[in-house]
């Protein structure tokens, strides 16, 4: 008896054992059918649509999106042919940066020269290629690329003082994106006159410097000297815009070759909200602005005292090159005296965003570094007027600051129909006019109200008045008070005689009256570029330095343009 129901329990329970694995087993392949149906929908999803469903800040950092194509093939192909164009290159490279190499040699050398120049036997490495869209007669194409060279480049330099070494560059490291152009197209093989060469893009560049049989330390400043010497001539002749053209098929390529296409001016508004860089008292900010970073390119702005929402005021034109992919970059640094100047923060904005012809009022975000995109920390902001200004325009343009001009490109512009003849080259472009329009005129501003200022009184209140000041002729005038409001209403306009308004800007600064003093609450700084441009307008606008407040006005330009000799 105990045998059969022993063998019965075994058999249930071997039963139940098989149903379970199957159970199981189905469970399991649903599940691994489910898994694989979701993994071939994702493989099946573009980039683009991976963009839709995720916010970029979904993403971690070191997740990029990238349209290039792999050039393992290239990389193969290139190695085994890397000793000719070693040859070639290491020529072209040579003669072109040598002489710009003299150009911005350091005055603590008296010469500055290769005496050896070639690119070792480590090849490039191209890691992705792209087909840059919209180009007109002709083919672009750009290629990262990933150098950790052994190079054999030898420096003779000789000091002011007679000392003769020979030094070394090693340990080269570079990655950016190698540019092509073919252009034009022809319909002679290879279908392509010349070829165009450039560094679109450099992301990072190392090297380091060697005296031969001695120690470059030995000689101060020395080492940066050179350092500077070296990306300055990189920038100068290899990066892009910069370029160098190599004739395929017979045919004049001059149209190919680096020339200006524009110009743009830059107004230096002021800052605001910067980041306190001293620990006794406020930084000392000042702007570096470039379109090229080039030693005779670069702009500085005049430094602005302990004063941590500066206002510069400041008129900058550049030269540019090429307004697809170039940017103006923006740079604030506290100024520390005889040390080295402390980054506040930067920004930076394409060309390809402004309009030719038309102004453009922006506010950009500081940020640390350029190459950073996710920088949350409040650095402040930076208020530039910007006007892009291409070659071929009815106006002409010109260096504002140059002893024999006295207009901008801006005012120019603006004074379309002067007789005279201008001609742009580059920025020693002479100009010949017979007369030149000063942007003069009654600028009226008419203060209506103000909106949920922030109270200051002890009972929850303020008696708020508003002083209007233009900033270069020091013309003051202000509101009356009205009492207990933190919504007054003013309405009343004043009248200032400008004498150069694209050069004058207006500050109106809330302020609280009391007995025995006054508390400061707040202001707006606006230039009179946009009612010059438009003639007259009313807006509301928001109050600096303040926690809330609003002041409404109603502007008006009536302009009286007069002549003076040139």
């Amino acid at each position: 008896m105990g045998f059969f129901v022993g063998l019965i329990l075994g058999l249930a329970v071997g039963l139940a054992l098989i149903v379970g694995f199957v159970r199981y087993e189905n469970v399991r392949s649903n599940r691994r059918t489910q898994l694989a149906t979701t993994i071939a929908a994702f493989a099946r999803i573009s980039v683009e649509d991976s963009r839709k469903i995720l916010s970029p800040d979904r993403y971690p950092s070191w997740v990029v999106f990238s349209q290039r194509q792999k050039l393992s093939w290239l990389n193969l192909h290139l190695t085994k042919i890397w000793p000719y164009v070693n040859e070639a290159a290491s020529e072209l490279i040579k003669t072109s940066v040598e002489p710009v190499l003299e150009q911005y040699r350091p005055m603590i050398l008296s010469a500055l020269k290769f005496s050896k120049f070639t690119l070792g036997t480590v090849a490039p490495q191209f890691t992705g290629v792209s087909i840059v869209e919209n180009e007109e007669e002709g083919v672009t194409m750009e290629l990262e690329m990933n150098w950790d060279g052994n190079p054999s480049i030898v420096l003779d330099i000789k000091t002011r003082v007679g000392l003769a070494l020979p030094v070394q560059v090693k340990n080269i490291g570079f990655t950016g994106v190698f540019r092509l152009i073919f252009k034009p197209l022809v319909d002679e093989f290879p279908c392509f006159g010349a070829v165009c060469c450039s560094l679109r893009e450099k992301k990072d560049l190392d090297f380091t410097l060697k005296v031969i049989g001695g120690d470059i330390s030995a000689i101060p400043g020395l080492y940066d000297a050179i350092e500077g010497t070296i990306r300055d001539a990189i920038e100068d002749t290899l990066m892009w815009p910069a370029r160098k053209v190599v004739p395929i098929l017979p045919g004049d390529y001059s149209d190919l070759e680096l020339k200006p296409v524009g110009i743009l001016e830059v107004k230096l508004v002021q800052a605001k909200g910067l980041t306190n860089k001293d620990i006794i008292g406020k930084s000392d900010p000042y702007a570096e602005l470039y379109v090229r970073p080039l030693r005779d390119r670069m702009k500085t702005s005049k430094t602005i005292n302990n004063d941590l929402n500066p206002i510069w005021n400041e008129h900058f034109e550049f030269i540019v090159e090429d307004a697809s992919t170039q940017h103006l970059v923006v740079k604030i640094f506290d100024n520390e005296g005889v040390q080295a100047s402390e980054l506040i923060g930067c920004a930076r904005i394409q060309l390809s965003e402004l309009q030719p012809g038309k102004v453009k009022d922006v506010w950009l975000k500081l940020v640390k570094d350029l190459e950073v995109q996710r920088d949350n920390k409040n650095r402040g902001q930076v208020h530039l007027e910007l006007l892009y200004c291409p070659s071929g325009m009815e106006n002409g343009f010109t260096n504002p600051f140059a002893p024999n001009v006295s207009l901008t490109s801006l005012e120019k512009f603006l004074n379309s129909g002067v007789n005279g003849t201008e001609a742009l080259g580059n920025e020693k472009a002479v100009i010949q006019k017979k007369k030149e329009v000063i942007v003069r005129g009654v600028f009226s501003v008419t203060v209506i109200s103000a909106e949920e200022l922030p109270a200051v009184d002890l009972m929850g209140k303020a008696d708020p008045y508003v002083v209007l000041t233009l900033k270069k002729s020091e013309t003051r005038n202000k509101t009356r008070v009205v009492n207990d409001s933190l919504n007054p209403v003013w309405n009343q306009t004043f009248d200032f005689v400008v004498e150069d308004g694209l050069h004058d800007m207006l500050i109106l600064e809330v302020w609280d009256h009391d007995t025995f003093g006054k508390d400061y609450m707040g202001r707006c700084i606006l230039t009179l570029t946009r009612v010059i441009l438009e003639g007259e307008y009313k807006e509301q606008f928001q109050l600096d330095e303040a926690k809330s407040g609003k002041l409404n006005l109603h502007l008006k330009w009536m302009p009286q343009p007069i002549y003076r000799d040139s």
